[in-house]
């Protein structure tokens, strides 16, 4: 959501099938229909972020009208342990977050629930006149009555954005992805192993030795066997390949996980990067691959994984991640602060291979780590 993406919907002048009007906040009498327009626009059918856009008269021909001196103003915890306490199927509740917006001396709030595969959202119980077990939605401008239950094609959309059917089929995998207890090894997988997805068997990953790559990497150096061995993560539905990722082999075979990308940061006009870091973006399909294959096992595979994860960068998302860049650049000049307690394993010299590049590289993943803690908590 962005200040403009807002101002835009207010100048259309009319409630859509994702957003919605309100001249002030809900009194405290109202509360009913507070939760019954999160439970709609939670399970909205357009399969994006709602908005309830609070401080705009619609009878007014769509004026604002400030929320900075109601007293029914709500902000992000207030709101979310509303819903907290609401008996909601399987305990799976709307993410819904406050977002405050100002225009000259005006002040508007808006509420964003936020676009989720969990849908359709309902209660077990009823909370006054919201109902249980009715599945409401919102079509068009128009929310489900309380007394009612939304059409059964739109039900049947709702559940089929629960289990992924109205996705690509790259975003089903994805989505499949994160429950990896609901996948089966293919018989005769040797040498290449290839899993299947236990309800939609259409949909494969594979792994393959990939005998022609021997490189090295910094973050190897951290494993009780340095050696790694290289892999191809295909991903497949039915004979199409989705993506192919690459994989390797940590510890002796004792951790598997796709590689992580590159980024790097300049601190001069040259635009060369003077520092490098190996990354993963929560969400995106290497990160999500990444958790796939890791069985904790609380032995081998569980210290060979921490050991890579140490010297590894994990962002929210890509913003995150250019944020922190500018963060460190502003910053690299206090290096010497982060350097103390910085564990250094031991470099073995590599046939073609300037080990000090190596060494300088995983030292500054530890400074990096440290800074990102920093950069969180002052964000």
């Amino acid at each position: 959501m962005n200040k403009s993406e807002i101002l835009d919907l207010i100048l259309l002048k009319q409630e859509g099938s994702y957003w919605d009007f309100k001249r002030e906040w809900y009194f405290q009498d109202k509360k009913a229909d507070l939760l019954h327009d999160i439970i709609c626009m939670a399970n909205n059918l357009s399969n994006r972020d709602a908005y309830i856009i609070v401080g705009v008269d619609e009878e007014n021909d769509y004026s604002f009208s400030s929320v900075k001196s109601d007293p029914n103003r709500k902000n992000t915890q207030q709101l979310v342990d509303f819903i907290r306490e609401k008996h909601f199927a399987g305990g799976i509740r709307p993410i819904v977050s406050v977002e405050s917006l100002d225009f000259g001396e005006i002040e508007i709030d808006v509420i964003v629930i936020h676009n989720s595969d969990a849908t359709p959202f309902y209660l077990t119980e009823n909370f006054q006149s919201v109902m249980p077990n009715n599945i409401y939605t919102r079509v068009m401008d128009s929310n489900t009555p309380k007394n009612k239950s939304a059409d059964l094609p739109h039900i049947e959309t709702l559940w089929k954005k629960r289990f992924g059917l109205l996705s690509s089929p790259l975003e089903r995998m994805m989505i499949y992805l994160k429950n990896p207890d609901l996948w089966k090894n293919s018989p005769n997988d040797y040498p290449t192993k290839k899993q299947y997805y236990r309800f939609f068997p259409e949909f494969t990953i594979e792994t393959v030795h990939d005998e022609s790559k021997n490189g090295y990497q910094y973050y190897l150096f951290n494993q009780t066997d340095i050696h790694p061995r290289w892999y191809d993560i295909n991903l497949y539905y039915h004979q199409t390949m989705l993506a192919s990722l690459e994989g390797l082999s940590l510890d002796g075979g004792r951790y598997f996980t796709p590689s992580p990308k590159t980024d790097g940061i300049s601190l001069t006009q040259y635009h060369h990067w003077d520092i490098s870091f190996k990354y993963y973006i929560k969400d995106s399909i290497e990160y999500i691959v990444h958790k796939f294959y890791y069985n904790s096992d609380g032995d081998d595979e569980t210290i060979a994984h921490d050991r890579f994860m140490k010297c590894i960068l994990v962002f929210e998302t890509n913003t995150e991640k250019e944020e922190f860049k500018h963060f460190v650049a502003n910053n690299w000049g206090n290096k010497p602060k982060y350097n103390k307690n910085i564990w250094m394993p031991y470099f073995r010299k590599i046939e073609g291979y300037n080990i000090e590049v190596l060494k300088e590289e995983f030292f500054n993943s530890q400074i990096l780590q440290k800074m990102l803690v920093e950069f969180r908590n002052i964000k």
